[in-house]
């Protein structure tokens, strides 16, 4: 079922086959999928209510870009970081691309189809057309684990429009290739705090 304010789906793929002059072994693998749609709300004025076009569009984009998304990788068990993001047209409201990826309408399809436990790391932007767009991941089931902390970046040519939202998902089949910071835990430990301090970054 597609959207009759779809009007394209974009895919982004790399392999990272070597990083600081050392192989990635195995390759890194960074994944991309985003939807361009016709903003729902445009020239309608302040929308106080955006339960019912959220309600229509959301699950219906959640899904069409996870199935694209696991499709490119292979299957949900190939993908260990994830994230999401919203680019909105110049003529629209921040709050309208932020409505249709902060619903579990959306986002409950990525998250159940990869078996995740942690929340999808986001961003919410405004701009023109080819502005970059930066999904950024982490570990699906370890939000401290930094190794996963990786930004899925790329563009499309002719969008947003100014009345346009572009919504994205991104993906990584593992962490960074040579990744050697540790993670939030042993920073915790070093710095004798309890491991499960929700202030440690």
């Amino acid at each position: 079922m597609l959207l009759p304010e779809l009007r394209k789906i974009v895919t982004y793929d790399e392999d990272i086959v070597s990083d600081g002059g050392r192989a990635a072994t195995p390759p890194l693998r960074m994944i991309g999928v985003a939807a361009v749609v016709t903003n729902p709300w445009a020239g309608r004025g302040f929308v106080e209510d955006l339960q019912p076009e959220i309600r229509r569009m959301a699950p219906i984009l959640g899904k069409l870009l996870t199935d694209r998304l696991i499709a490119l990788a292979g299957s949900g068990d190939a993908i260990e970081a994830y994230g999401k993001a919203a680019l909105c047209g110049t003529s629209c409201e921040l709050e309208h691309g932020s409505a249709l990826i902060h619903t579990l309408r959306f986002g409950n399809f990525y998250r159940e189809a990869v078996g995740a436990k942690t929340y999808l790391g986001f961003t919410n932007c405004r701009g023109p057309a080819n502005t970059q767009i930066q999904v950024p991941l982490m570990d699906k089931n370890d939000s401290g684990r930094r190794s996963h902390y990786l930004t899925v970046q790329f563009s499309v040519p002719d969008a947003p429009g100014p009345d346009e939202l572009v919504v994205a998902l991104g993906a990584a089949t593992g962490g960074r290739p040579h990744h050697r910071i540790g993670d939030r835990y042993s920073d915790l430990k070093e710095m004798g705090h309890d491991l499960d301090n929700p202030a440690g970054v």
